[in-house]
């Protein structure tokens, strides 16, 4: 049997690691595995890596960021990107930078499979060869289930946006945390009391998961999101309220459809509405018997390029929920 190539699998979620090691599993590779971009470099100088996985949103140094040095001081290595931000300037521009080709998450293996042959990267384990096992991690918890799982809605949701909107959409790395509502209410307070903000709520419900969507916004960044909507007219506090709600349809409606996707369900959502504005308070949480102790919530900032728009989706779930939502995160 020849040697085999050494290869290197670079994601910050511990998931996605294990799912390319096993769409690597009969394939004559050696792994080794990087949590961010510097570890992959450190990796490569290395000699640990003819070939690298790639992702693109993760904490120090991006995948862009990997490119750009790879190309910058000449690295020995290939590239396959492997994100969720599946934009077509995303492609475009890693493709720029030098990555031979790129693959969508959710990992296929089939698809990885034929890219592989396609460039004729690696080379298949005969049957009598045992197959090299992939490194060993730490046992996945649910956390990591659901960074994933939102990572993939994200990059279908920016895809959409982009789209839609004629944009580029900045894709940070998805916060995911269980919260106490105590925790939430001063957050929004905090958010909601500042002047120049707007709040705007979106509920949901689905298969027994039901929770809010809100998008928390500056009121600064108006006059731009009327621009890109294509509004016509003074904007005055009636148009400002038109814009936000329309805004935030566009906004929480694409990852809620995208996140309704990868848990194979559908979700109702209701209209959004404004819960706060002009540093207006409103009555936060419910203290009625529906009241939440804790909530799952999942937290993006988009940043849409070359417009002054910044915006932080907060999605909560409510916690008699989860544990219909904690099934169907294990079979993702």
């Amino acid at each position: 049997m020849n040697n085999p190539i050494p290869v290197i699998i670079c994601d910050d979620s511990s998931l996605a690691r294990k799912q390319m090691a096993r769409a690597l599993e009969g394939w004559n590779v050696e792994i080794t595995l990087a949590e961010q971009g510097l570890e992959a470099i450190e990796a490569i100088r290395a000699g640990k890596g003819d070939l690298l996985f790639l992702d693109l949103n993760m904490p120090i140094l991006d995948g862009y960021g990997v490119l750009e040095r790879i190309q910058r001081d000449d690295l020995p290595t290939m590239v396959l990107v492997v994100s969720g931000d599946i934009q077509p300037d995303a492609r475009n521009r890693v493709k720029a930078l030098g990555a031979l080709d790129f693959i969508k998450k959710p990992i296929n293996p089939d698809i990885v499979s034929d890219v592989l042959h396609q460039y004729g990267l690696l080379s298949e384990l005969s049957p009598s060869d045992a197959p090299s096992p992939p490194p060993t991690e730490v046992a996945i918890d649910l956390k990591s289930y659901y960074q994933e799982i939102a990572n993939v809605a994200m990059g279908r949701a920016g895809d959409r946006l982009a789209r839609l909107l004629k944009v580029f959409v900045h894709l940070p790395i998805p916060r995911v945390d269980v919260i106490s509502i105590q925790e939430l209410d001063m957050a929004l307070r905090n958010h909601i009391g500042r002047e120049g903000s707007a709040t705007v709520s979106q509920g949901f419900v689905g298969a027994g998961i039901s929770g809010e969507a809100l998008l928390l916004f500056t009121e600064s960044n108006i006059p731009d999101m009327a621009k890109l909507l294509h509004y016509e007219g003074p904007i005055d506090e009636a148009a400002e309220k038109e814009i936000l709600i329309d805004l935030a349809n566009v906004l929480s409606g694409a990852f809620l459809n995208s996140l309704a996707h990868q848990l194979d369900i559908s979700f109702s959502q209701n209209p959004p509405f404004i819960i706060g504005m002009h540093g207006d308070l409103p009555e936060i949480g419910d203290n009625g018997e529906n009241s939440w102790d804790k909530t799952l919530s999942i937290e993006i900032s988009y940043r849409i390029e070359d417009h002054k728009i910044n915006c932080d989706l907060l999605l909560l779930f409510t916690e008699d929920s989860l544990d219909a939502l904690n099934e169907r995160a294990r079979f993702f």
